[in-house]
């Protein structure tokens, strides 16, 4: 049994062969971020983080979506009620979260796969983006959303989908807020695999899986070159960190099974260190 409690039922979790699936679990409305999910997410993707037994994570959602984004009837109440957060307090809970998932999504050690079954619209797109692969059911979609209701955009959209696609084509899909399907998806770039829908879930976990029992120290520091090119981090510099870090893997126990696998013609054991 898996020690990962969301203690909330509108987040699911479930740890198999070193991979932790989150299951956004809202599905009436459409896996809409609620405070107790951001809680959960924030709360797991940080133990996770942490833990040796997790290699990989995959997020997907409940009932046939990914995630609508922000729980737009909710904020509809709230305002209603007359009584809105104070706007620092907002500003400071919502810069919090927005680091807790997108951040630590992006940032952290391990790979992570958004594993996407239906539409994935502004905040819920924007989480997908910042994972590290994206795979698509063949009838979902794509779309920033954020023109429809009055809000620029959040969770690092604009970050995430700028360096994805390009400048303009981002500017296009935040301003239009059209849909992009999982066959244009996957021509841009922002999905790297598109499966039948009643597959998806088990290509994410084999494709997780995969990662989780792969030179786990190896893809770290992978992820790390790649997100310091991807920030625009200046060429000496990733020279000199793909120097660093290409070394000390030389020096791991991973690579020096598998260099030795290769010379006995065999498949590698990898054990992360």
């Amino acid at each position: 049994m898996s020690r990962y409690h969301t203690e909330t039922q509108e987040l699911l979790a479930s740890v198999a062969d070193g991979v932790l699936t989150l299951t956004l679990n809202r599905p009436a409305a459409r896996n809409a971020l609620s405070r107790a999910m951001l809680d959960g997410l924030a709360r797991l993707l940080a133990e996770a983080e942490a833990d040796p037994a997790i290699g990989a994570i995959v997020i997907t959602g409940a009932g046939g979506a990914f995630c609508a984004g922000g729980d737009v009837k909710g904020m509809a109440e709230r305002n209603a009620s007359g009584e809105p957060e104070p706007i620092d307090q907002a500003i400071a809970r919502q810069r919090r979260n927005q680091r807790a998932v997108s951040g630590r999504l992006h940032a952290m050690p391990k790979p992570t796969i958004a594993a996407i079954p239906g539409a994935a619209a502004g905040a819920g797109l924007s989480i997908a983006l910042a994972c590290d692969l994206r795979v698509m059911a063949e009838a979902a979609f794509l779309t920033t959303a954020f023109a429809k209701v009055g809000f620029s955009g959040d969770y690092g959209g604009t970050y995430f989908l700028t360096r994805l696609v390009g400048a303009a084509k981002a500017r296009e899909l935040y301003f239009l807020s059209d849909r992009v399907d999982a066959a244009e998806a996957l021509r841009l770039g922002l999905a790297n695999r598109v499966v039948p829908a009643e597959a998806l879930a088990a290509e994410a976990q084999a494709l997780a899986s995969r990662l989780a029992n792969g030179p786990r120290v190896a893809l770290a520091y992978m992820k790390e070159n790649l997100n310091r090119a991807f920030s625009g981090g200046d060429m000496d510099d990733c020279l000199d960190l793909e120097a660093t870090h290409h070394v000390h893997c030389g020096l791991t126990e991973d690579h020096r099974q598998a260099a030795q696998a290769f010379v006995e013609k065999r498949a590698p054991v990898f054990r992360g260190r």
